[in-house]
């Protein structure tokens, strides 16, 4: 390091290990000069934390404790909005928050995933302002929300949609691959996606089984033909959304 003239910071420097399933507990403190820098538990990436479990419990919480303080302060000047301009501040403090790298959490179950939709119920009371006790079905409907949930599957389906089609970058590409068949059949012509063989893999949701290379060939095919065959990135993103939107509040 001194050969190119730098200097550690210990402040910002991290070591986080993701142990496999049996793998044994290692030292792993790393010398490096006159410095020790330990393992923690938890490591903060381009604003997303992670955990060495992957559970990405304390990034659902740091993201929870911030949007309730932006959402406590919207309160207090509610009176002097109106309903638009409240759903833009909304939209732009809060919703966008509740996105941001929000492809990390696919595969999470529900109980994880349920603190971040009590925002979103939240903010769709604020922008109407109700009550706590209102049904907030009918609340994101109205505001053509799609719930926390279906925002996970959109944006998993997108950066699947940029594999499929050869333009995501070259580490999305090699997670997904087309389905070719071994023999001509209909179902070429149906842009799917290979899903790899989980066979002597773990019998419960895990990071191995949760991953983009599992979830986004399972989603990507599960969709109807008229989807998956989009002309265009804009086409796609349209028509994934009303039937996200339509498998969520018109069941």
């Amino acid at each position: 390091m001194s050969a190119h003239h730098l200097k550690l910071n210990l402040d910002k420097t991290e070591v986080l290990f993701l142990p496999g399933k049996d793998c044994p507990t290692l030292d792993l403190t790393i010398n490096i000069g006159s410095s020790v820098v330990s393992p923690t538990q938890t490591a903060r990436n381009l604003g997303v934390i992670l955990d060495n479990d992957l559970s990405f419990t304390a990034n659902i919480a740091a993201t929870t404790r911030c949007c309730r303080y932006t959402l406590f302060n919207i309160r207090k000047i509610r009176p002097q909005l109106t309903q638009k301009s409240t759903q833009v501040l909304v939209q732009a403090l809060v919703t966008s928050r509740l996105d941001y790298c929000n492809s990390l959490l696919a595969g999470l179950p529900a109980c994880a995933i349920r603190p971040l939709q009590l925002i979103q119920n939240a903010a769709a009371r604020l922008v109407f302002n109700l009550p706590k006790c209102s049904h907030t079905t009918p609340l994101l409907r109205s505001l053509h929300w799609l719930p926390v949930t279906a925002r996970i599957h959109f944006k998993t389906l997108v950066l699947a949609y940029h594999a499929a089609n050869g333009s995501g970058p070259s580490y999305i590409q090699d997670m997904v691959k087309p389905y070719t068949p071994a023999r001509a059949l209909r179902s070429a012509s149906a842009k799917r996606l290979a899903a790899p063989s989980l066979r002597g893999g773990p019998k419960f949701p895990s990071a191995k089984t949760c991953g983009f290379s599992i979830l986004a060939p399972k989603w990507w095919n599960e969709l109807p033909i008229e989807i998956r065959t989009a002309e265009s990135l804009h086409t796609f993103r349209r028509r994934l959304k009303t039937h996200l939107f339509r498998l969520h509040f018109e069941r």
